[in-house]
C-alpha cells in the first residue's frame, strides 16, 4: 500500500479514501457530508414504522394480522417502496432521512427526479443492494441510481 500526491492511500489499482466521500470531493464532516450509519439507521427505522402504520390505516387490519401473512408482509414493503420513491421525489428524502437531517441528491449535487428514486427504493427493498458499500459508504443501490444520501 502507498500513498499518492493527494494523501490517500493506493491498494491495487484502487485508491482508498480518508473518509466516505473524499474521491467525491465531499467535506469529512458536517452539511453535505456522506450520511453516516447511525443517521441512515435511525431515518430506515422511521420510515419502516411509518410504512407499517400506513398499511394498518389503509387496510383496516393490526399489526399482527398484517404481519401473519405474507401478503401483509409484502403490503408493509409496497408501501415502504411508494412512500420512498414519492418522498424522495417531492421532498428530496423519504420523512425519515429528513427527520435525521439527511436528503437525497445525485452524485453531481443535483435533485434526483423521479427514475432514480423509483429504481434506487427498488433495491433497497431487496435489502443486499442496500448492505453493500464502497469506501465513500454509498450503498449498491446509491450507485445504481446514481444518488448519493447526504447530510443536510
Amino acid at each position: 500500500m502507498a500513498n499518492n500526491s493527494k494523501g490517500t492511500k493506493n491498494f491495487g489499482d484502487m485508491a482508498m479514501s480518508k473518509f466516505p466521500g473524499e474521491r467525491l470531493g465531499l467535506p469529512e464532516k458536517g452539511r453535505r457530508s456522506i450520511g453516516r450509519i447511525g443517521r441512515r439507521v435511525a431515518a430506515i427505522a422511521i420510515d419502516w414504522a411509518v410504512a407499517i402504520l400506513v398499511t394498518m390505516l389503509i387496510s383496516g387490519r393490526s399489526y399482527t394480522a398484517l404481519t401473519s401473512q405474507p401478503l401483509g408482509q409484502f403490503g408493509i414493503l409496497g408501501t415502504f417502496v411508494v412512500l420512498q420513491v414519492l418522498a424522495i421525489t417531492v421532498i428530496g428524502g423519504s420523512l425519515g432521512q429528513r427527520l435525521c437531517g439527511l436528503h437525497i441528491v445525485t452524485v453531481r449535487g443535483t435533485h434526483p427526479g423521479l427514475w432514480r428514486p423509483l429504481v434506487r427504493s427498488l433495491l433497497l427493498a431487496l435489502v443486499l443492494p442496500a448492505v453493500v458499500w464502497d469506501s465513500d459508504q454509498r450503498g449498491f443501490h446509491d450507485k445504481i441510481a446514481g444518488t448519493m444520501l447526504l447530510r443536510a
